[in-house]
């Protein structure tokens, strides 16, 4: 009986450590968390992003890798408005709108798929690269699908590496105006 209550004790006792070394990452659910979209998302997201390993979030609609969490993933934000101003990168065929604070912060956010997800890195980990951690989570975010398109990206990344865009979108050709000459 005594084993037996030693064995418990210590079971407890290494989960509890377990426990402690990676608690769960407050994450404040977006509106839309519940639309089932979210749902397909989460259910794809890897278990590393940029080398970081994934932990346990709260919120549901929501994804963190990282310790402390460098990368966080939200899903069910606002959707962007088309005529935002704000640079747009394409990763494997995902848009993102890509805005940057003093705070050495980068938030992309997901422009023409419904709802919209936003992933906020850190910058003071040198690992949390945003171009690969974008790679490592387009194929999850890519199953909500685009209903629109940045017309002009001002950088392209297909498998984490640049697409050369002037060789990948053809450039369009003027059309002569036909001249018309008056009857006389």
């Amino acid at each position: 009986m005594k084993s037996r209550l030693t064995l418990v004790a210590m079971a407890l006792l290494v989960a509890g450590v377990l426990a402690g070394c990676a608690p769960t990452v407050n994450v404040a659910p977006a509106a839309a968390a519940t639309n089932a979209k979210c749902a397909n998302v989460v259910a794809q997201l890897p278990s590393t992003v940029s080398t970081l390993a994934r932990r346990t979030t709260n919120g549901q609609g929501t994804g963190a890798w990282g310790q402390p969490a460098d990368i966080v993933l939200r899903c069910g934000v606002p959707v962007p408005d088309p005529t935002s101003t704000l640079v747009c990168i394409t990763v494997n065929g995902v848009d993102w709108l890509r805005k940057s604070d003093p705070k050495q912060v980068f938030v992309f956010t997901t422009y023409g798929r419904t709802p919209a997800v936003a992933v906020t890195i850190t910058a003071t980990d040198v690992k949390a690269d945003g171009n690969q951690a974008l790679t490592d989570l387009s194929d999850a975010v890519g199953t909500i699908g685009a209903q629109h398109h940045c017309t002009t990206p001002s950088e392209q990344f297909q498998g984490g590496s640049p697409v050369d865009s002037s060789t990948s979108t053809p450039t369009p050709t003027p059309t002569p105006t036909p001249s018309v000459t008056p009857k006389s």
